[in-house]
């Protein structure tokens, strides 16, 4: 088999991150990772010609990340490109949100970028290149009512990425985030058409962006041709944030 690098992409079982997944293994073997969803990567994995190793792990834990980067370290796994998808909503309006709700999303989405970030970029420091890929959303950009916790959490990582670009890039190590919009995948289907269509009308090309949309945008963020860009959050919405 060829000797390719390796992509780590965590929340690989849901929609956007299975496409990130398709098309990255044109260029790199991956690392999959689900929280608890191991049957769906391993369905993927199946549909990829390229290695790919599955991993459960539920990244709002610290020591669950560092397994993760052991697992890696242990199988001299060279991981050139870290895609922090992982991520989960629990909405509601924030006088009925509980304390616990606003944590776990923030833990899920948030730390688990801080912890993965720290453990992955010093092997990333030491060979001078790598690339990591952080999935941010509209919501935290222009916030979204009833997702206090998931728009704080998405606008933190917008934060976090333009401050890492700066410590990483002397290292030749680039640091981006992708804001997708309104994007069709399982979780958003679970909306109400009504809302669906509510929200239509706020997007200028007026359809629904794909999984492959967010999807196209990391590959090239992944590849050689984008070499010149670090600590840039790009949107993927069809236009909502213009």
């Amino acid at each position: 088999m060829e000797n390719k690098k390796y992509a780590l992409i965590t929340g690989a079982s849901g929609g956007i991150g299975s496409a990130i997944a398709r098309k990255l293994a044109r260029d790199y073997n991956l690392i999959l990772h689900t929280r608890s969803k191991i049957d769906k990567i391993e369905k993927l994995k199946n549909e990829l010609d390229t290695e790919v190793i599955c991993i459960s792990a539920d990244l709002s834990k610290f020591e669950d990340c560092e397994k993760v980067f052991n697992i890696c370290r242990e199988q001299n796994l060279e991981v050139e490109v870290l895609v922090n998808n992982a991520g989960m909503t629990l909405d509601n309006l924030i006088f009925r949100m509980k304390e616990e709700e606003f944590i776990k999303v923030i833990e899920t989405n948030l730390y688990s970028v801080f912890y993965l970030s720290k453990l992955f970029a010093r092997p990333m420091m030491k060979r001078k290149s790598g690339r990591i890929i952080n999935i941010s959303s509209i919501s935290g950009i222009r916030g979204n009512a009833g997702q206090t916790n998931y728009s704080a959490s998405k606008a933190g990582i917008i934060g976090f990425t333009k401050a890492l670009a700066k410590e990483l890039a002397a290292k030749n190590i680039l640091v981006n985030a992708v804001a997708p919009g309104f994007i069709d995948t399982e979780m958003t289907n679970n909306l109400d058409d009504a809302v669906k269509e509510e929200i239509l009308k706020d997007i200028p090309l007026k359809r629904y962006g794909k999984a492959e949309d967010v999807a196209d945008l990391v590959h090239f963020l992944s590849k050689e041709e984008s070499s010149y860009i670090t600590g840039q959050v790009i949107s993927v919405d069809g236009g909502m944030n213009i």
